[in-house]
């Protein structure tokens, strides 16, 4: 009995463990802000139905679960990359994927309504 309990409260050590890292690895809104207007290029990996309701601006659509097989479309390796999605999970996944694959500058900027922020929040700063 004891032994299970012990697996119980690994279990769930782990699984929040597993939750706080995606949450953790969304950047910051200034620094997302800045690697878009230096020219990096925005990847959305939601899915196209979803892509086609909402997107920010400029974004180009690549689903996290096709990703692998598209890393060709997104050009160079050195190339600034901000990633998003709905809440900021599949963009920490498509950061891990592309890191892995050689790509060396990839944010997760977390989700959509992050980035639709960015410019609200340049808008309040300036007033």
């Amino acid at each position: 009995m004891k032994i299970l309990r012990h697996v119980c409260i690994l279990a769930l050590g782990f699984l929040l463990a597993a939750g706080f890292a995606c949450f953790a690895a969304v950047a910051d809104k200034a620094v997302v802000k800045q690697k878009i207007a230096a020219g990096a290029l925005v990847l959305d990996v939601r899915t196209p139905q979803e892509f086609a309701q909402d997107r920010y601006p400029g974004a180009i659509n690549i689903p996290v679960a096709a990703l692998r097989e598209r890393l060709a479309e997104l050009g160079a390796k050195t190339r600034p990359i901000v990633v998003y999605c709905r809440s900021g999970r599949r963009s920490e996944a498509a950061r891990t994927i592309l890191l892995e694959n050689g790509f060396t500058d990839v944010t997760n900027a977390g989700g959509l309504a992050d980035m639709n922020s960015l410019d609200r929040q340049g808008a309040a700063s300036e007033n």
